[in-house]
């Protein structure tokens, strides 16, 4: 659940982050809103994740992370006191910058209002571009990019620091690019995102966006019926 809180005892929940999609520990994929979460689920989470903003006295912007059962149950697993890599899913649905909003509550403003009463607007997915080779047990790629041609269009966006000739280090963590697609629903947000994918050229070094295509194409995904053992369990062909 995305926090803010500022200095003033206000805090708002943003709405969920589905972020099932994980290899040993670390999120590939996420997305909002999640198809496992209807309007009265949401109410409570955003509820139990201000309780426990406020209750911290926090001043930032922050997540909280929930486990969810079958049953619906939630349970806290840990607070972020930091802004995510997959904020920009946020930011999509919500119509808001995060980076933006954070350094106005540090600097001693108020959190707007308006931002209690939020409306989430149509679907946004994320796909964390690494270098890693899924092909090699995700071996780490380090090396120079030789090609980095980025897709474009309405609906997709991309933060990345990478460009054609830039050497990838080895020392550092591997994500090279973030892919956003939105769309007016989820269907339209995979399908662009498919498109996306298919668009994003990066040579030289071997990257995960072959996995990312094998994801969304699969039927699991794409009903949205999937838990944290996803990877582990799908057939997942690159």
């Amino acid at each position: 659940m995305q926090l803010l809180g500022d200095k003033h005892g206000n805090a708002v929940s943003l709405g969920e982050r589905e972020c099932s999609i994980q290899r040993k520990h670390q999120k590939l994929i996420e997305e909002s809103p999640s198809p496992a979460v209807d309007q009265a689920l949401r109410d409570k989470m955003n509820e139990a994740a201000i309780r426990g903003a406020l209750q911290a006295n926090y001043n930032s912007a922050g997540t909280i992370e929930f486990l969810m059962d079958e049953k619906g149950d939630f349970f806290f697993m840990e607070m972020n006191t930091r802004i995510q890599v997959e904020h920009p899913v946020t930011e999509e649905v919500i119509g808001l910058d995060l980076i933006k909003e954070q350094i106005a509550i540090s600097a001693g403003k108020k959190i707007d209002e308006k931002l209690k009463k939020y409306k989430l607007r149509g679907h946004a997915i994320e796909c964390r571009i690494n270098a890693e080779d899924p092909a090699q047990n995700f071996r780490p790629s380090p090396g120079k990019i030789t090609a980095f041609h980025t897709p474009g269009g309405y609906g997709v966006r991309v933060d990345t620091h990478a460009y054609a000739q830039y050497m990838i280090p080895p020392y550092y963590d591997s994500l090279i690019a973030k892919l956003i697609t939105h769309g007016s629903n989820r269907d339209e947000a995979i399908n662009r995102m498919a498109r996306a994918l298919e668009e994003f050229v990066v040579e030289g070094v071997a990257t995960t966006i072959p996995l990312h295509k094998a994801i969304i194409n699969t039927d699991e995904f794409r009903s949205g019926n999937f838990t944290t053992n996803f990877i582990e369990t799908v057939d997942i062909k690159l």
